[in-house]
This record gives C-alpha cells, structure tokens and sequence, in this order.
C-alpha cells in the first residue's frame, strides 16, 4: 500500500501539484489519468521519490518516505519494480541477460538461482525461446514483455508503469494491460501504472484517479468511469481516442 497526503510541488513560479491525497491499494492496478500538463507525470515521479515534494507526505506500507535513511531509501528501490515508456531495455544485451541485470546488480543469489528466476520470470509474460534474442529482433510488444519481465526479477512489493502501451497496436495493448493485471493480482504487488489510454482504464482500471492541473479531481473504479456525472470525468472520456473510434464506428453502422 502507498498513501499520499496532501502533496504540493512547485517549479519556479509553476505550482504542479497542489494538495494530493490518495491511497493506492496492494493487489489492485492503481491507474493514473489526465491529459498533459494535468500534473500526472510530476505525480508519479513525486511518489517514486525522484522529486522531492514541497508538503505533504508519501507512506510506503506506513513508512514515511521523507524519513526513511538513506540506506533505507537503497532498501526500498530494491522493492521496486519499473516498466518505462520506451521499455529502456539495453541493446547490447540479449533478453536473458536484460532480465538478469538488475539481479547482477543487487541479488545475493547463486549464478544458478538467477538462471532460474530469469526463466521464472520470462515464463510468466510468456517470453519462452526468447533468452538468447536481442531487443532489435523482437517486436515492440515483445520488448514491453522483457520490461515487465525485469521489473518483478527482484520480486519487488511494488511496480510502476510510465504509460506502458506507448507505440502499441491495440490488440498489443491490451496484451500488456492483462499482463500487469495478472502479475499484479498473482504476487500481491501495489502496482500504479500511469496512462492515457482509456482502453486501460476500462480494462484493468481496478481504481482510477483523474488529475487536472495538479489536483485529484476524481477516483473510482473502472465500473464507475461510464457512469460518473463528474464533469472532469465526462470530458475526459468523451474527448478520449477509444471514444472518437467508438462514434466513428456506430456512425458508420
């Protein structure tokens, strides 16, 4: 579980967040939404501990973040998993090794138990085969497999996604989507993912948070996004790219 309370960050004269609460529950898909410069990115970053707020205070499973030591804070980016934008894999390295890195890099693990969490862990978004490719030949969905794949090899508590159907076919998508549902709900992780797509909300938005210049200006469920007279909520999907496809679809029905 991560609890924010009453985060506010400024940049300059530029107040980006102004007063957050919210509770990101352990074993839901935790989604995040709002156009650019609704703040959201900056909100992300802020719970991940990359910018330091101005007020306001972030838990991690009760645990200030603004107090915790520094080895403490080494501690919990162990307990991280991330799934960036771009996937961030590493060309030089095949799958395997990619996957195996951060276990390289912080496990106190025997060469043998990190060859077996790696194919656990490629096993699990469904990779088999594909230890010894390179990410330059395997598909842009494939890659966002490797990515999730690395991110939970160190069994982290807690996953992050940046908008991770970014440059996805739909059908792609929703691929990923399910796979971050799964692991989500299969290891007990709080996962937040960050996004624009609303066919992830409705997929997977198990709770969802809408941001509007800095502030949370809704949250519910999936359920409840079709249903919300919210104003903010209402633009929001109408004004959506899955929405226009819709219309454009029954328009030519």
């Amino acid at each position: 579980m991560i609890r924010v309370e009453s985060i506010f960050k400024r940049f300059g004269d530029n107040e980006v967040l102004r007063g957050v609460d919210v509770v990101f529950d352990q074993g839901k898909t935790n989604l995040i939404i709002g156009r650019s410069g609704s703040g959201k990115t900056v909100f992300l970053k802020t719970i991940l501990g990359l910018h330091k707020p101005d007020q306001g205070s972030i838990y991690y499973d009760h645990e200030s973040l603004g107090s915790m030591t520094v080895d403490r804070q080494k501690k919990l980016r162990q307990e991280i998993g991330m799934v960036f934008q771009g996937g961030a894999l590493f060309d030089s390295l095949t799958v395997a090794q990619n996957i195996r890195f951060p276990l390289d890099m912080f496990a106190a693990m025997t060469e043998h138990e990190k060859d077996a969490r790696v194919q656990f862990c490629m096993n699990h978004v469904r990779l088999e085969g594909a230890n010894h490719k390179f990410p330059s030949e395997i598909s842009g969905g494939m890659q966002k497999r490797v990515a999730i794949a690395r991110a939970i090899a160190m069994n982290p508590k807690y996953l992050f996604c940046d908008e991770p159907n970014s440059g996805l076919d739909p059908e792609t998508a929703i691929v990923i989507d399910q796979l971050i549902q799964e692991i989500t709900y299969e290891f007990n992780m709080t996962t937040i993912v960050n996004t624009h797509d609303m066919n992830s909300v409705l997929e997977i938005g198990d709770h969802v948070v809408l941001m509007k210049e800095g502030v949370k200006v809704w949250e519910g469920t999936n359920k409840e996004v079709l249903h919300s007279n919210n104003e903010d909520v209402v633009e929001y999907v109408f004004k959506s790219k899955l929405f226009k496809e819709l219309k454009g679809v029954l328009r030519s029905m």
